[in-house]
């Protein structure tokens, strides 16, 4: 049903804008754009289709569906219901990255401010995992603190530029896209992050059975025979990796891999085997239609998508606050 309800909200999202395009219209495209049929559509409807709406809504199903896997396995490994993908000082650093293509020069156009984002996540996980030092895969807290620190360096760090530089064209687009922002997705974007998105969700779906072990804890994951210190970095690796692809092409889109998990398991239980298919499904349908709403609700102006994320999250955490008070 999760499938089938994404593959139908991407298509309804497609036909969303000031153009009037039907549905029909859409995988008419599609099916002549991959050579099924040769399909009669008028050149402009076919730009739009396939060169503007179709690569932003796809974009949009690949980072919720990927947020929302990595806040499941971080919350499971961790042993932290209230962990989320940038735990790890990821988002921060990607800042970073992106502050040095758009202020500094470093380079120009999507594909410079992709690459600088990236690199900037990953030197900013390889500091956390040299600060947490050895004994932070047998001591968790030790890579969240890190992560804590490292993500305030960078913050610090992107603020300190964005000052000096002192170019206000560069920073509006910066803030914008920093919110979380859709906007800048085109097919480069998306044949850049599909491999690893694909790489690590097949990863993760391969290690379900450990991450069951782990919710019973460490103790109980080393009797069932699971290599408890190499597993657990496996997987901080794994997930530092896909979160920094996806910040990298959409920015810092919050509370998709903090919330999603939790209303996923009501669904599904706490079995990982159910659980992981299920959010990364459930996280794409949310995003499609969030990032929808927010191009849309205020045409011709546009809301970053992680404005919209952060109204629906924030109720939806002071509930999930309350539900664990109850449950103490």
């Amino acid at each position: 049903m999760l499938l089938a309800g994404l593959v139908g909200s991407i298509g309804a999202a497609v036909t969303i804008g000031p153009a009037d395009i039907s549905v029909s219209t859409v995988w008419a495209v599609v099916a002549d754009r991959l050579g099924f049929v040769d399909a009669d559509v008028p050149l402009l409807r076919e730009h739009i289709v396939w060169r503007l709406r179709l690569p932003r809504v796809l974009g949009a199903a690949a980072v919720g569906g990927g947020l929302a896997g990595v806040g499941a396995v971080m919350q499971t490994v961790t042993r932290n219901p209230l962990a989320d993908p940038y735990l790890l000082g990821v988002s921060s650093g990607a800042s970073l990255g992106a502050v040095a293509v758009l202020v500094v020069g470093l380079g120009g156009g999507v594909a410079a401010l992709t690459g600088g984002a990236f690199a900037g996540a990953l030197a900013a996980f390889a500091v956390v995992v040299a600060v947490s030092g050895r004994r932070a895969a047998l001591a968790p807290t030790r890579v969240v603190l890190a992560g804590v620190a490292v993500a305030q360096l960078c913050a610090a760090g992107t603020s300190f530029v964005i000052i000096w530089v002192a170019d206000p064209h560069a920073t509006q687009s910066l803030a914008f896209w920093l919110s979380g922002s859709l906007a800048r997705v085109d097919w480069t974007s998306l044949v850049w992050a599909a491999p690893v998105l694909a790489a690590v969700l097949i990863l993760l779906a391969a290690h379900a059975r450990t991450l069951n072990a782990f919710a019973f804890g460490e103790d109980a994951a080393a009797s069932l025979g699971v290599p408890v210190t190499r597993v657990r970095w496996l997987l901080l690796v794994a997930t530092a990796l896909l979160t920094a692809a996806l910040v990298a092409v959409s920015g810092a889109v919050g509370f998709v891999g903090l919330i999603l998990p939790h209303a996923v398991r009501f669904l599904t239980g706490a079995d990982h085997r159910r659980l992981l298919p299920a959010v990364v499904l459930a996280g794409a349908i949310f995003l499609v239609w969030v990032d929808t709403a927010a191009r849309s609700l205020f045409a011709p102006r546009e809301l970053p998508v992680g404005v919209l994320t952060a109204l629906l999250g924030v109720p939806a955490f002071v509930v999930l606050l309350r539900r664990r008070e109850a449950r103490g």
